[in-house]
């Protein structure tokens, strides 16, 4: 059987992004240009200055990822991008670029849903897996608890109700001083933190028990910092940051394992940018064990956003018949199912 190569392009932030996987699970190349530094000095992505980068960079970074890739742009077999959710003006930059050579190309034009790709990250990392499965998707602009029934059907458990975890975590590291991106920065705080020192709230509904809500936990904080400002008192940061991390690793770990066992899934995944967070990975895999459940998870690169989990997204809609025609345009606000 022929091999199918699918390039991939990824611009909903501000990462520009373009990769060659093959089969939808071996990556022949896996290209990223990170915008973090440009946004670092306002705290987070200014979207009119992301969409400006995606324009100057697409093209050199899609050639870089067919240079890596070893083959040229007429060995591929279909363009997949991300059409949504994300930034607008972000978006229309990979879905021009995809648009335009899918068409010079006569190839297939896939189109992908972002935190779909998200989720296939894991069939990257780990070849054996195969739907039915449960899967956390945890990142700045989303936080969902998944039933992955099959490559093309996806059940919601769980969703936040206001802020993304990732979201959080940025909102409390520009509170705290630690820069952006909060992820990572509260991450090392908390190393040097005591995780008890506060017990800030965690959220659970009666009518729907798989939800989230981090809004109240990131006012609790807020209000936490305010106290200590207005008594002049130092700043614990490092204790903030700590008992912060615990509060929405508990409540993700908490409602992922109960959804896990409510459909009786034998397997949990964790997608996205909070995926990387260490004691996330520990508290679900520690927890899951305890009910038999394996917990899996992509390599750190491919938890950021990235086009090679987009092109193994792309290869399953591709293979289940599922293409993009020239009226393909920008979703911002696409829900997960939801294919064009």
């Amino acid at each position: 059987m022929k091999d199918t190569m699918v390039l991939g392009i990824e611009t909903s932030c501000d990462e520009t992004a373009a990769s060659v996987v093959v089969n939808g699970r071996k990556v022949l190349s896996n290209i990223i240009s990170s915008q973090v530094d440009l946004h670092a000095e306002y705290g987070g992505v200014v979207p009119e200055i992301a969409s400006r980068r995606h324009v100057e960079l697409i093209l050199p970074v899609i050639d870089n990822a067919l240079k890596e890739a070893g083959i040229t742009l007429e060995e591929v077999d279909a363009v997949a991008v991300t059409y949504g959710p994300g930034l607008v003006g972000a978006l229309l930059v990979g879905v021009s670029a995809a648009k335009a050579l899918a068409f010079s190309l006569g190839k297939p034009l896939v189109s992908v849903n972002h935190i779909e790709g998200h989720i296939a990250a894991n069939y990257i990392s780990h070849p054996d897996l195969e739907p039915p499965y449960l899967c956390l998707v945890a990142s700045g602009g989303h936080s969902h608890i998944v039933h992955v029934v099959s490559y093309s059907d996806f059940r919601i458990m769980g969703r936040t109700r206001d802020d993304a975890a990732g979201e959080a975590f940025d909102k409390i590291a520009r509170v705290l001083g630690l820069g952006y991106p909060g992820g990572p920065a509260i991450e090392k705080a908390a190393k040097d933190g005591n995780p008890e020192a506060f017990d800030f709230p965690r959220v659970n509904f009666t009518d729907a028990p798989y939800d989230f809500s981090f809004s109240g936990l990131k006012t609790a904080v807020i209000n936490t910092v305010h106290q200590f400002v207005q008594k002049g008192e130092p700043l614990p940061v490092e204790d903030i940051s700590a008992s912060f991390q615990k509060a929405v690793t508990d409540v993700l770990v908490d409602h992922t394992v109960s959804a896990a066992m409510a459909i009786k899934a034998d397997t949990i995944c964790i997608a996205g940018g909070v995926a990387a967070n260490t004691l996330l990975r520990d508290r679900m895999s520690e927890r899951a064990s305890e009910m038999n459940i394996r917990v899996l998870y992509p390599r750190m690169i491919l938890c950021t956003d990235n086009a090679a989990m987009i092109a193994s997204a792309g290869y399953y809609a591709l293979k289940a018949g599922r293409t993009a025609d020239w009226r393909l345009n920008a979703v911002p606000s696409l829900k997960i199912g939801e294919s064009g």
